[in-house]
């Protein structure tokens, strides 16, 4: 035998040890355990200028009002939409 053909035969005989699927995984399960995104909690602020809790970086309406950063941004917001 030569060097090329043992090399043929270490090579088939490390395929035969690999495992084989008997059968085809979804690509649902794949993405599951590929995925690294874990689920957090929203973060929540208090605004300076009503006390009201919203979420951090967001707008909120107090009062039919629309405030950003403790600043009122637009007037009677809720009649408008």
């Amino acid at each position: 035998m030569t060097s090329a053909t043992n090399f043929v035969t270490i090579q088939l005989y490390n395929l035969e040890k690999m495992a084989h699927p008997k059968r085809r995984h979804s690509t649902t399960r794949r993405d599951k355990r590929r995925t690294h995104y874990k689920a957090v909690p929203v973060t929540l602020s208090t605004d300076a200028q009503t006390g009201e809790v919203h979420e951090r970086h967001h707008a909120h309406i107090f009062e039919g009002n629309l405030f950003y950063k403790g600043q009122m941004i637009i007037e009677n917001y809720a009649k408008t939409v």
